[in-house]
């Protein structure tokens, strides 16, 4: 029993230190101030789909609604073999705004990763240096571009992260969802405060072609069934970290949607978190480590208790201890994407270490569904 104790504050310890030092680096990342420049740079935003003729609608709609010169966008629509109305959506939308410059593309299965797959198919046509990914599931700011053009301008970087949240109804599983999301955005922009990088969403990913083909594109990780955004970032910070940036403001959040279904929303997490195996970062690995161990301590601590195998009151001191400081990385993420709202997430910090074990030890072993494919990690 007393092995266990030791062992359970070790990991406590470890897993205190390293969110301690991501919620320094996340005060070190500054808020980026736009300003009037007029814009200069010309981007190609590219949109993989697959069955999504409920969500493209809004999507394109914001896509037409965006703040910035026509003459300097570019769209590619890339196509994954969709069996709804989707590629109909497409043309309709097209044909509606024919001010904007917009191609409709099949994608090409060259590997295991459909995403990547979409992605490289509309790299060699896109006509702009600047490539800027999202998905069909999201809706984009009007003035999206033009911050990141402001930013280029300011700091000249050749690849930019920007952060997704959700838009949530008033209902208890969003609002999980929504916890969730804003710890992995939390820790992403504290990982670019520390220096140490290895988080992005392609919801909302930028980068130069130049860069992209530097870096070899997806070369050396298209085995990978997803990574099409932490992979491709991991690699470009191991060949030029000072060319990676986080773009930290308000006008830049892309918004998703978030599931509906406990199934998809566990196939959607091992999708997600089967990435890590493949991580370069040492650092990367050790955080995910740590985190996987202590909410599987805890999940395992939890079910000992009934048959009197564990110390109830070593249990609740922890579990208080990582709610302390899981709050303050949470707050810090709140303050920034959901401008502050007041939320007390206990219920969800209950339940999460039950998840988050459930789903980091299946992502090890198991295969995942996503679009209607099966995929293992």
């Amino acid at each position: 029993m007393e092995l266990i104790n030791i062992a359970l504050y070790l990991i406590l310890l470890a897993y205190s230190i390293l969110i301690a030092q991501i919620i320094v680096g996340f005060n070190k990342v500054k808020t980026f101030e736009r300003t009037n420049l007029t814009p200069k740079t010309a981007f190609t935003i590219i949109v993989p789909f697959r069955n999504e003729k409920k969500n493209l609608p809004k999507l394109l709609e914001s896509i037409s609604n965006l703040n910035y010169p026509h003459k300097m966008l570019e769209i590619i629509l890339v196509d994954d073999f969709s069996t709804d109305i989707s590629e109909r959506i497409c043309i309709q939308w097209r044909m509606k705004n024919e001010h904007l410059d917009t191609t409709l593309l099949e994608n090409l299965h060259l590997s295991n990763s459909p995403k990547k797959d979409a992605i490289g198919r509309a790299m060699p046509i896109a006509k702009h240096n600047w490539v800027i990914t999202t998905d069909a599931d999201c809706i984009v700011n009007k003035n999206w571009l033009l911050t990141f053009d402001n930013y280029i301008q300011h700091y000249n970087p050749e690849m930019i992260v920007g952060a997704v949240s959700y838009k949530t109804k008033n209902n208890w599983f969003h609002h999980f969802q929504q916890l969730d999301l804003m710890s992995l955005q939390g820790v992403t922009i504290g990982t670019f405060g520390m220096g140490k990088p290895f988080m992005c969403n392609g919801a909302n990913f930028a980068y130069t072609k130049k860069f992209f083909n530097e870096i070899g594109g997806f070369g050396g990780i298209s085995d990978s069934a997803s990574g099409d955004d932490v992979l491709l970032l991991q690699k470009a910070v191991t060949a030029n970290l000072n060319k990676v940036h986080y773009l930290k403001n308000n006008e830049t959040t892309v918004q998703t949607k978030p599931e509906n279904d406990l199934f998809k929303l566990f196939m959607q997490r091992v999708r997600w978190a089967g990435k890590a195996t493949s991580y370069k970062s040492s650092y990367a690995k050790l955080l995910a480590v740590v985190v996987l161990l202590m909410n599987l301590s805890l999940t395992i601590a939890f079910c000992l208790l009934p048959l009197a195998l564990f110390n109830w009151k070593v249990l609740l001191g922890v579990f208080l201890m990582k709610y302390v400081v899981d709050y303050a990385l949470l707050y810090k993420s709140n303050v920034y994407l959901r401008k502050g709202k007041f939320f007390v997430p206990i219920t969800s910090s209950f339940i999460y270490p039950f998840f988050s074990s459930l789903v980091g030890v299946y992502s090890l072993f198991g295969s995942f569904i996503w679009k209607g494919r099966k995929f293992s990690n």
